[in-house]
């Protein structure tokens, strides 16, 4: 017992790599374990087994942040400069304006994230552990470095640990390696710099013991495990702003710049050149500032969002925050785990290799359906004459401990090893089952000697079954099985098919048999050293989703390409590419490679390969940001503990639903409900679709801010009252607007939109011909509202008559420009907009809203309105139409210049 010696552990080191002996010194510990002062001493080194909590904003101080937008900046200005003048009803309506725009925001960010929260849960809760000699069950948070603790099958390993004293000893890892099969453990040292994955003699904190017994010296506790490191990385992840909110960002910046500008030039104008009264001036300049702040596009925005969430889940891709609808469509890469994702997440028996050939097998591993053929012609196997195979597959049965059976719902379930389970499903397929089989003596598996073996009496005959690791197996083996009897073993071949098995992405698993002595039950490790005969090798492999296979040549159509990275080996990884459909699965870039590169050498590799094996969560981390520091949008999915990291630093994070776990759907931005890859490329189009309405929608909206603006700047440059009051013109912005932008929010998706590339990250959403359109327009609106003004004041209208006619203008034109948004270069009135039901909802909803404002007295009295007669809707409505005729003629003038434009370039084309 080490007692006397109280020195703390030395510093973290390639743990894997030392012996058992060689880590006990290095731990100062021994197998009676730590004594109470060791303890004591050891804790207040290292603290508790735990991860630390993450450190988080109050509720208060994330509302308060929404106010932080340059566009609120100017409403609060609006409203302080109001206040001051005594207008407190303008004051109070611009300021619950400001308030609602920042209620959607905290709102849409409601959802804190808990994904370190969800790790922090995946920890153990108790340890068995030895100290001072004696066997105690403790808390996991008391554990130190150095303690020993007992492991056993259903535990949760409670910190990192040096494995010792393994005995059959099998670990359930995927949720740190992403891979699906049970990991055998041993106690031998590792040579290298060998990855997480192929670490065989450590235990890592948060994992499950599958099978077997164990005991291990922990070498590191709470924020120094693995999983402590993969927590560390999602702490420092920064979220990424999306596309989208970066140009609402841009845009508003500029808003705020020319609203700046433009106040300050007309307060020096119209104080000191027309000497307008002050109070009437800062109140026409206070009109500019609401006129020209969007103040409904924020809500409208999050309803298109809304819109597009609601249209995702119903096809099982859920949204968990809001931008992250438009983002999708402009998503230009899409890394992708392998195991679970694009594959089955189980394992397949797909060929089988005999002496007289080869033997495909078709069908998925549940339910257990599927023909067997011949390689070489094609034709169904005759069992009859098939002496070999059906020696291979009972072999591959009885030497097993899976078990195989279907509920009473008719769903398929497999208890025991995947591998096992794969060679059940084959034997299910070939009709073998284990009638007339008694089964006794058995050597189990364990990973020093990489074999099982099973005595029985099958049909009568006492045999002995070994299945295993084919270069183990080959050595015991001096025959193979031949369909006319046992012949000498021919290695050549069988390294070629193992080869050719290889270059597949297959794993193996090889079988043999031996006649045992008659009455013989009992078996031992020398019964079948020498004697056996081979039967044959299984391929065996986790299969790609059939519908991932299309989602990849969908995205591969719309200019997006997916990669792959994963914790298996390169062979598998570029077999299971290319049975996919991906671009570039010539070759692979390990995460050996990757560990000792820069981040430019990474950018390049990043960019041009497409298949990463032996990965690590770190490696995963490191290639989604490489991608972006190249401009582009990356998409991350994954479903394991491994993916957290790398999901959260994505710009589209996406989780599976099903097998992923609860620390992987709290970084995601979007959950599969149905795990299915496929989904993914549906989320893409809704995403593109949700950004041309939202293009449309902005290019609906602009045009009224900047008719408003122009309207009360010729007023000051004329020297006259302004033509709209602010209460007026947040009506506008706020109840015309955004009720009429749903209309434009349920449009359908354009044609072709999944052949054309995604769209660049850096593009404004207001291009040219955007500046165009809204320049155009909004001065077409300013023109028909000044006409109809000039011939009210040569009438003598009083100013509250003039303001309600200007009102019902531009409110009527908007509800003629959205018909003309429809379809941004093409005739608006076509038969698909009577499909569309919320275009008739929403003009139903406008003729209400202006009916109220217009007609209730207490509206009249809170907007300054008064009631028109009907002459009055009926020469809206005709400046309205004349608007929608001269656009609907611009529109068409465009697309005559842009086809004669094209014409010269298609006849440069050579004839193909």
């Amino acid at each position: 017992m080490t007692q006397a010696n109280t020195q703390a552990p030395h510093a973290p080191q390639p743990w894997h790599q030392l012996s058992v002996d060689q880590t006990f010194s290095s731990q100062v510990t021994s197998p009676s374990g730590l004594s109470q002062d060791q303890i004591r001493r050891r804790q207040e080194t290292f603290g508790l087994n735990a991860l630390p909590p993450p450190v988080r904003r109050s509720a208060w101080l994330r509302f308060l942040g929404h106010f932080n937008d340059v566009l609120i900046y100017i409403l609060l200005g609006a409203a302080a400069v109001t206040s001051l003048m005594g207008h407190w009803l303008d004051t109070a309506v611009i300021l619950a304006v400001a308030i609602i725009n920042a209620v959607i925001g905290y709102v849409q960010e409601s959802k804190a994230e808990r994904s370190l929260d969800g790790i922090r849960g995946m920890l153990s809760n108790h340890a068995r552990v030895v100290r001072d000699g004696q066997k105690e069950d403790i808390d996991a948070r008391d554990l130190v470095p150095g303690d020993i603790v007992i492991l056993r099958p259903g535990d949760k390993i409670p910190a990192d640990v040096r494995l010792f004293d393994t005995h059959h000893f099998r670990v359930e890892e995927s949720m740190l390696t992403g891979e699906s099969t049970i990991v055998e453990k041993h106690d031998a040292p590792l040579a290298g710099d060998a990855p997480l994955g192929d670490r065989l003699n450590l235990g890592f904190s948060g994992t499950h013991v599958s099978a077997g017994n164990a005991r291990g010296i922990v070498v590191t506790t709470g924020s120094d495990t693995e999983i402590g490191h993969i927590n560390r990385m999602m702490s420092d992840v920064r979220t990424l702003q999306t596309p989208l909110l970066r140009q609402m960002e841009q845009l508003g910046k500029r808003i705020f710049q020319v609203v700046l500008v433009m106040v300050a030039a007309l307060f020096l104008i119209g104080r000191y050149l027309l000497d307008m009264p002050l109070a009437d001036l800062l109140l026409s300049l206070i009109s500019i500032a609401v006129a020209a702040v969007p103040e409904g596009l924020p809500a409208i925005i999050s309803i298109i969002l809304s819109l597009g969430v609601q249209r995702m889940a119903r096809n099982r891709a859920i949204i968990r925050k809001l931008p992250t609808v438009e983002t999708l469509g402009a998503m230009t890469v899409i890394c992708s785990d392998k195991t679970g994702t694009l594959t089955m997440n189980e394992m397949t028996a797909r060929n089988v290799l005999l002496a007289e050939g080869t033997y495909r097998v078709a069908g998925d591993n549940t339910p257990p359906v599927g023909e067997i053929t011949r390689e070489s012609d094609g034709l169904p196997v005759d069992w009859q004459r098939e002496d070999a195979l059906t020696r291979f597959v009972r072999a591959s049965a009885i030497c097993n401990d899976s078990q195989l059976h279907e509920d009473a719902d008719g769903q398929w379930r497999i208890v025991g090893a995947p591998t096992e389970g794969a060679m059940m499903v084959l034997a299910a397929k070939a009709g073998q089952g284990l009638d007339g089989v008694d089964k006794h003596g058995k050597v189990p598996f364990d990973s020093t000697y990489k074999y099982m073996a099973r005595r029985c009496d099958d049909h009568g005959q006492n045999l002995i079954y070994v299945t295993g690791a084919p270069d183990v197996l080959f050595r015991l083996c001096a025959r193979e099985q031949g369909e006319q009897g046992p012949r000498a073993l021919r290695l050549d071949y069988w390294e070629k098919g193992l080869e050719a098995f290889a270059h597949q992405g297959l794993r193996t698993l090889a079988a043999a048999y031996k006649p045992g002595a008659a009455g013989a039950t009992a078996l031992d490790h020398a019964d079948f050293q020498e004697g056996l005969i081979l039967l044959g090798v299984a391929g065996i492999m986790d299969p790609p989703r059939p519908e991932a296979i299309v989602a990849i040549a969908h995205c591969n159509q719309a200019g997006i390409r997916v990669k792959m990275i994963t914790g298996d080996h390169p062979e598998t990884a570029m077999a299971i590419g290319a049975m996919l459909g991906m671009t570039h699965t010539s070759d692979a870039i390990t995460g050996a490679q990757l560990q000792h590169i820069g981040d430019e050498e990474l950018a390049r590799l990043a960019r041009d390969h497409d298949i990463f094996a032996r990965t690590s969560p770190e490696h995963k981390l490191r290639l989604v940001r490489a991608l972006q520091s190249l401009g582009e949008v990356v998409g991350m999915t994954g479903d394991g503990v491994n993916d957290a990291p790398a999901l959260k630093q994505a710009d589209v994070g996406v989780a599976m639903g099903i097998k992923g776990t609860e620390v992987t759907k709290e970084a995601a931005d979007m959950v599969l409900a149905d795990d299915n890859f496929a989904s993914i490329a549906y989320a893409v189009r809704e995403g593109r679709r949700v950004y041309d309405n939202l293009k449309k929608t902005i290019l609906f909206i602009l045009p009224t801010n900047l008719a408003q603006a122009l309207l009360v700047i010729a007023a000051i440059l004329g020297g006259a009252l302004a033509p709209l009051s602010p209460l007026q013109i947040l009506w506008m912005n706020m109840a015309t607007s955004t009720t009429l932008s749903f209309g434009l929010a349920f449009e359908p998706a354009e044609p072709g939109m999944m052949h054309r590339p995604p769209r660049a990250p850096g593009k404004s959403i207001l291009d040219g011909f955007a500046i165009w359109r809204i320049a155009f327009v909004g001065v077409l609106f300013t023109a028909t509202a000044f006409v109809i003004e000039r011939s009210l004041i040569a009438a003598g209208r009083e100013p509250d008559f003039i303001r309600t006619v200007i009102l019902q203008t531009l409110v009527t034109a908007q509800w003629t420009y959205l018909l003309n948004c429809r379809l941004q270069d093409r005739f608006s009135l076509t038969l698909s907009m009577f499909r569309n039901k919320a275009l008739w909802l929403v003009t139903i909803a406008l003729g209400l809203l202006q009916c109220a404002v217009i007609y209730l007295p207490w509206m009249n009295r809170v907007f300054g309105t008064v009631p028109l007669p009907p002459e009055y809707w009926t020469l809206t409505l005709v400046a309205a139409a004349g608007i929608f005729c001269i656009i609907e003629l611009e529109k068409l003038i465009l697309r005559t210049w842009r086809a004669r434009r094209a014409r010269p370039v298609l006849a440069q084309r050579p004839a193909s």
